[in-house]
């Protein structure tokens, strides 16, 4: 599934641009790439999962209504990325620089991502999202 089209690489575009609406705490572009039908699932940077579509759908308004519309960036380095008719994914990292609400700081923040789409009605909604906090690399055992 190595193929890379230009009609994929502009959504993926939208969907950045969705992901610095979602972190100025503006959830309607990013909601409108959540797929309604055909199942979804999450992986919060806090940990845990969730199942479904109506539940996936809720925790991302949730999670949107925690930022403050301050937030300064957010950016996408995209390692990898593919699609065919049906199916496609990018991964990589996600940059940002957010500010919570009540908080009064810019919080420099960076997840690893990989997101799984699927078209429905013609249109390519996130099926799949795992995002979670880069970390440091730790030592291994025995050097």
């Amino acid at each position: 599934m190595s193929i890379r089209t230009e009609a994929f690489a502009q959504f993926l575009r939208e969907r950045e641009a969705a992901s610095l609406d979602y972190v100025r705490g503006q959830a309607d572009s990013f909601m409108a790439l959540a797929a309604t039908e055909g199942g979804a699932s999450f992986f919060p940077p806090g940990g845990g999962h969730v199942q479904g579509n109506e539940a996936v759908n809720a925790r991302y308004a949730k999670d949107a209504r925690a930022f403050s519309e301050k937030t300064e960036s957010s950016r996408f380095e995209i390692f990898d990325s593919a699609a065919d008719g049906e199916i496609g994914y990018w991964t990589g990292l996600q940059h940002a620089r957010v500010q919570m609400k009540g908080k009064d700081e810019l919080v420099a923040m960076t997840l690893r991502v990989t997101e799984v789409f699927r078209k429905q009605s013609g249109r390519w909604k996130i099926v799949h999202r795992h995002a979670d906090m880069l970390a440091q690399p730790q030592p291994r055992p025995g050097g």
